[in-house]
């Protein structure tokens, strides 16, 4: 255990990630809806929220990499957090387009990295102790779901243009608590770089190739979902408080998830990837239930789904991730994960999605995520075929690099 680490440190750090969850759940579901409140067309709103995938994938790598060397997660993110403050101070008091593309430019520089960041400091406070990363990550969950279904009826009781007021309040919560956790120091041995060697060794690996490739094609659909499904609400004749409960939907039932996959989840590579496949189908089946929608309560129901669907990859994907990247690498390899589950898969959402969503409707756009995840969960499944086939196991090497 870190010598600056005790118990008492991991009741800040739970708290600090159910509020950091509750603060992105506010922009991530809500600030569509503001964006078509000051006339933005379905179109421009995904190439708006495009720009976010995009720049993660100069983000992730920059904060990740300059975390691995300050070995200080918590000094980076509180960084980023102050960041995002400021940049959220200037979007909503601004009405002219490109101005509000050039803040969220910057905005998104500082914002799209913390939960991969949030992940890896969660997994550098309980590293040498007993705790589990599921058991910490389920407040993430509660934060996300119960932030969601409060703010649904203070948003409709203020204005959409009040969801700037709620994220400012709730980001300010979580900095106030990141504060009492203890400062981290460079542990004996430190970090290494992501240098060349270590980035060819990764995308020598065919498997994580596979990992990595595979899950953009699942991704892109939930992407799409993410970004549209409140208008999609809207649209169907909903309110904000029924935004709001979608996501609860989505994601209290995550918890429990997490805590089972703690107990049970069988840690070798064979199984998480069998598991991918599955998940993958279950994404297919989703996303078709979104297309007959008729009613923003349907979606709702649907959205029951979204734990172990979403959850069921995220807490795999992150897993393997460990498992595929050498220990002194890990905010890199997370970095690189999130890259392509949110950031190539987000850009392509982004356009791809407020293009179909515009011009073919909502029915359309969630039919194209049908047939991405099915093609997703039939590449998983031959990835698993052929690791059962060969025996497949990390490389020593690999571990001990």
């Amino acid at each position: 255990m870190h010598p600056n680490i005790n118990n008492t440190t991991f009741t800040p750090l739970r708290w600090f990630t159910f509020f950091i969850y509750g603060t992105l759940v506010i922009f991530t579901s809500f600030f569509q809806l503001y964006l078509q409140d000051i006339g933005m067309s379905q179109s421009e709103i995904g190439a708006l929220m495009a720009i976010g995938p995009l720049i993660s994938l100069l983000a992730n790598p920059f904060w990740g990499f300059y975390s691995d060397r300050l070995q200080n997660v918590r000094f980076v993110l509180l960084i980023m957090m102050l960041g995002t403050l400021l940049m959220v101070q200037l979007v909503f008091h601004v009405h002219n387009y490109t101005i509000i593309y050039i803040v969220m430019t910057v905005f998104f520089f500082f914002q799209t990295p913390m939960l991969a960041q949030s992940n890896t400091l969660i997994l550098s406070y309980i590293e040498g102790t007993p705790k589990k990363f599921g058991g910490f990550r389920l407040y993430g969950s509660l934060g996300w779901a119960l932030t969601a279904v409060a703010a649904g009826p203070v948003i409709d009781r203020l204005g959409v243009s009040q969801i700037g007021t709620v994220f400012t309040v709730l980001l300010l919560i979580a900095i106030g608590i990141i504060l009492l956790l203890p400062p981290q120091t460079k542990l004996p041995g430190g970090s290494a770089t992501m240098n060349r060697y270590a980035m060819k060794k990764l995308l020598g690996n065919l498997y994580f190739v596979g990992f990595i490739v595979f899950g953009i094609l699942v991704a892109i659909p939930n992407a799409m979902n993410s970004t549209f499904v409140s208008l999609y609400i809207v649209e169907l004749g909903g309110t904000k408080s029924m935004v709001g409960w979608a996501v609860f939907a989505s994601s209290i039932f995550e918890a429990a998830l997490f805590l089972l996959f703690d107990r049970y989840l069988k840690r070798n590579i064979s199984f998480m990837i069998g598991w991918l496949a599955i998940v993958s189908l279950l994404f297919t089946l989703r996303w078709f239930l979104m297309a007959e929608a008729t009613s923003p309560w349907e979606i709702i129901a649907i959205q029951l789904l979204h734990a172990v669907t979403f959850g069921g990859y995220f807490y795999v994907g992150t897993q393997l991730t460990m498992m595929f990247v050498p220990k002194a690498f890990r905010s890199s390899g997370q970095a690189i994960y999130t890259m392509t589950w949110s950031g190539v898969s987000g850009v392509i959402a982004g356009f791809l999605g407020g293009w179909l969503f515009q011009n073919f409707g909502s029915e359309q756009m969630y039919l194209a995520g049908v047939a991405l995840s099915f093609v997703g969960a039939i590449g998983f499944a031959s990835m698993w075929l052929n690791v059962k086939r060969t025996q497949y196991r990390m490389e020593e090497e690999d571990e001990q690099y």
